[in-house]
């Protein structure tokens, strides 16, 4: 394993990567995200990300927003359907302060009222901002309709009517329930020794009292394919078109599958929906294709924005290009490049330490293991155009669509 492991007795588990670099990455990934809300609690996960930086035990709010950035580092959260994200980037020498102030503000915030409601009034207003982009809110409509009756479907944010009963009572007894120290994964990667990594963690998050979560997590009940537009009054049409797909531990369909959504609309100029849709016949700026994974379950999609009068032309081409991949293995030539392609982007990501320390201390906290760039080479290398075929046509063959108009 490329990291060092430590669990402190409370069940907090740490990882630790030394490397050569002026700057220090730190991040308690905790296990719990807009899934894990009750009834009525839509929007709970993302209002505690926004309230824990508004005052604790020890510091006001602005000493809390100050604490870093008057020494030029970053204090940051953000919120995932299954988890929430606090993390800094500071100088190597202000490592230890970091430790400290993420310790503070997870277990010691103190959440106003007053500054709750205010801070709900900045969620509204992110709602608005989503609510004009159609690109954004879309995905979370279609979520929503793929995992019907389940709370991996509702969006992060919540809505304004739930979110106004919310107070800081609700805030407490939410944490109490999901921050639990045996599903928080604190990490770090930077100029730091395995020594003074321990200690540190050790020192601020070694007295916070064990707790175990006492819940699981359900499945979202499965549900027919569906053909749905709502009326957006938008410029232009929106469309997506997918469904549910394989959970991160499904190892021989997942990897298959990402090296296939890759090929379709990953992030390259050449992948096949942009060259279709917008070199061959520019009917669309906008054309991707995505895979998400969860614990228990998974969405893929196909996205696409153009004009009104080429919606059915863009539906004819992605529908005849997914048909042909299902019809018939990926060429020799094809495959080699889908697995370069993919690794090649995985090792361009990996050079920000920031984003390989969120991707290691999420397979942490899901597997308790990172796999090491050779062992994916290994495994990515092992997947085969039978393999890719059968995701593709497990996942595509019958899709829900949803289109704005």
């Amino acid at each position: 394993m490329e990291f060092n492991t430590y669990t402190l007795p409370n069940g907090i588990r740490c990882i630790h990567k030394q490397v050569r670099s002026a700057v220090v990455h730190c991040a308690l990934t905790i296990n719990t995200g807009s899934r894990d809300e009750l009834p009525g609690e839509e929007g709970m996960a993302h209002l505690v990300e926004h309230t824990i930086f508004k005052g604790t035990e020890r510091r006001k709010a602005w000493q809390v927003n100050c604490r870093l950035e008057n020494m030029g580092g970053e204090l940051n959260a953000f919120t995932t359907k299954e988890e929430t994200v606090i993390h800094t980037t500071t100088l190597r020498s202000d490592y230890a302060k970091a430790v400290e102030l993420i310790a503070d503000i997870v277990f010691r915030s103190t959440f106003p009222e007053q500054e709750i409601e205010k801070e709900k009034q900045v969620i509204f207003d992110e709602i608005n901002l989503y609510k004009d982009s159609p690109t954004e809110r879309i995905y979370d409509e279609f979520e929503d309709m793929v995992f019907a009756g389940s709370s991996l479907g509702h969006n992060i944010l919540g809505s304004k009517a739930t979110l106004r009963k919310l107070h800081s009572e609700d805030i407490r007894r939410f944490i109490t329930r999901t921050y639990t120290t045996d599903q928080m994964v604190f990490s770090v990667i930077g100029n730091v020794s395995t020594n003074a990594f321990e200690q540190s963690v050790m020192k601020f998050f070694g007295d916070i009292p064990a707790s175990v979560r006492d819940f699981k997590r359900h499945t979202a009940p499965g549900l027919a394919p569906f053909d749905k537009c709502i009326g957006r009054n938008t410029h232009q049409v929106h469309c997506i078109m997918g469904g549910r797909a394989y959970d991160m531990k499904d190892d021989c369909k997942r990897l298959p599958l990402l090296l296939f959504i890759n090929t379709l609309g990953g992030p390259s100029a050449n992948s096949l929906l942009n060259v279709l849709l917008r070199e061959k016949n520019a009917l669309s700026y906008g054309v991707e294709a995505s895979y998400t994974p969860f614990t228990d379950s998974g969405i893929a999609s196909i996205y696409f924005s153009c004009e009104k009068e080429n919606e059915e032309r863009c539906r004819i081409l992605i529908r005849r290009q997914l048909d042909e991949l299902i019809s018939s293995n990926l060429s020799p030539r094809r495959m080699s490049v889908a697995k370069k392609q993919f690794l090649g982007q995985l090792a361009i990501s990996a050079e920000s330490n920031e984003n390989y320390m969120f991707g290691a201390a999420k397979s942490f906290l899901v597997f308790g293991a990172v796999d090491s760039f050779p062992a994916i080479k290994e495994k990515i290398s092992a997947v085969s155009a039978d393999d890719i075929r059968t995701a593709a046509t497990e996942i595509f063959s019958d899709m829900s669509v949803l289109t704005y108009r």
